[in-house]
């Protein structure tokens, strides 16, 4: 285990078996750590949280967030596209989808992804400024 910021143990103990509490409560932690700045610690319970709970949109998505912010580019885009499938009018799932497909070089699908989010909310603007970026990379590996 490690300390957090306040001085506690309270990083999650995966290397000895299943963190204590129940998924919902591994949820909540992993949710704060993520918001605390410890993604890594995050991912770790999210992701126990995920394999006991496969169907829960609300915690795939936390460890997708917790991957992206841990630099696991792959694995969070592997996340929220389980999301996309399951439901494809997931706007943040689509951005967080096209994201991770950028960091992990896949341009084209980043360009596909972020689309589809700009085109169910062109109102966010960091959907938009995203999609703009992804096609000025486009433009320029094109010249």
């Amino acid at each position: 285990m490690t300390q957090g910021r306040n001085g506690s143990s309270d990083s999650p103990d995966l290397e000895g078996g299943a963190p204590e509490g129940g998924i919902y409560e591994w949820y909540r932690r992993g949710c704060k750590f993520l918001r605390e700045g410890s993604p890594a610690a995050a991912a770790s319970l999210l992701a126990r949280a995920a394999e006991a709970e496969p169907g829960s949109r609300s915690i795939r998505e936390a460890l997708a967030r917790a991957q992206f912010d841990s630099r696991r580019y792959a694995e969070a885009a592997d996340n929220f596209r389980v999301i996309v499938e399951a439901n494809p009018a997931e706007d943040y799932a689509h951005f967080g989808l096209g994201m991770s497909l950028w960091r992990t070089g896949d341009i084209e699908g980043a360009q596909e992804s972020l689309a589809l989010a700009v085109a169910m909310r062109p109102d966010v603007r960091h959907y938009v400024n995203a999609l703009r970026s992804v096609r000025a990379t486009l433009r320029a590996r094109q010249r």
